[in-house]
């Protein structure tokens, strides 16, 4: 990845529509393609160099988790459906290569092992599970979640998997044995509203810094009318050695949800944030509070990716867009 991107020249070179507003997206390890998911519970590749889109059909819902086989041959989506499908990423037609019912209602996020070998997937029926990547059979189940699972990362080093819930409690497990660990307390990110009952915000993702430092947690926090949406985006970060919380990143005056945070391999936090205030791709360093560079997206944003060039992002649209922007490299 190109460690030298300039963040303040972001700026959009391409925006792809589709038929229907756009909720989730990954670019495939190998850059040849990104794939995106609709609310009409379509999965769409689109061609990078070109915008060709081939759109795949198998899901009965909305589909939220995107992960990749690590040679990119294959994909694997999550749907609200309660189904995992694995497709094949090349070809001109796209049908499922196989399909499993995995969890009892919403499957909330997908994460592949850094050896490729384990898909993990959680959501709202409080489980963790563990299938292999090769055969989709199940290797193992971790309960320990009293809400819902939000989100869901393994550590570089593949000992531990990571999940976080919509409380704000993230819990680090032993992977090969299902123990937890111990668990960090991002409660910041979670509000209880008594006049509305409504239980909101959570864990939206999860970040590991490339020094392995820190944990970032990203999410909503000043919810004071959910229903409403009325919330700002904010990452919370803990130093990974000893779990306490450091500080937060924070995007002043900014309405909606930093729904996925990711650590530049510089060490910039890049950031997604979507709600009532609009789209914004926000950027913060490690130390400071306030981000240093913020780009007010055409429309209210869902979900977001890094390139593995490290200057390419994508971000989907609620206006049905896929929109590529690029960071401008700066000179070594």
């Amino acid at each position: 990845m190109n460690a030298t991107a300039d963040p303040k020249a972001t700026h959009i070179v391409n925006q792809w529509k589709h038929d229907n507003p756009l909720i989730s997206c990954r670019f495939e390890p190998r850059g040849r393609y990104i794939f995106s998911t609709s609310e009409d519970f379509s999965v769409q590749r689109w061609s990078l160099p070109d915008g060709k889109r081939t759109v795949l059909k198998g899901h009965q819902s909305w589909v939220r988790g995107i992960v990749f086989s690590q040679d990119g041959e294959t994909a694997i989506t999550s749907g609200y459906d309660d189904t995992l499908i694995w497709w094949p990423v090349a070809g001109d037609k796209l049908e499922p290569i196989r399909q499993v019912k995995a969890h009892d209602g919403w499957i909330r996020a997908l994460a592949v092992s850094p050896d490729g070998k384990l898909l993990a997937s959680v959501g709202n029926d409080l489980v963790v599970r563990l299938w292999s990547v090769a055969d989709g059979k199940p290797v193992r189940e971790f309960k320990g979640h009293e809400k819902h699972i939000y989100s869901a990362l393994f550590h570089s080093s593949g000992e531990f998997l990571m999940t976080g819930d919509l409380a704000g409690k993230v819990i680090q497990w032993e992977t090969g044995t299902g123990k937890q660990v111990r668990s960090f307390d991002a409660k910041a990110l979670h509000t209880y509203n008594g006049g509305q009952r409504v239980d909101y915000g959570g864990v939206r993702s999860i970040a590991i810094s490339p020094d392995g430092k820190r944990l970032a947690c990203s999410g909503l926090h000043k919810a004071t009318n959910p229903l409403g949406a009325v919330n700002e985006p904010i990452v919370v970060m803990f130093d990974w050695e000893s779990g306490k919380a450091l500080k937060s990143h924070i995007a002043a005056g900014v309405r909606g949800i930093a729904w996925r945070t990711l650590y530049h391999p510089s060490g910039f936090q890049v950031c997604v944030s979507g709600g009532s205030g609009g789209g914004f791709l926000l950027f913060w360093k490690p130390d400071e509070e306030k981000e240093f560079h913020k780009l007010k997206m055409p429309n209210t944003a869902r979900e977001m990716d890094l390139h593995s060039d490290g200057i390419q992002v994508a971000t989907v649209h609620h206006d049905r867009h896929l929109r590529i922007s690029k960071m401008a490299p700066k000179a070594p």
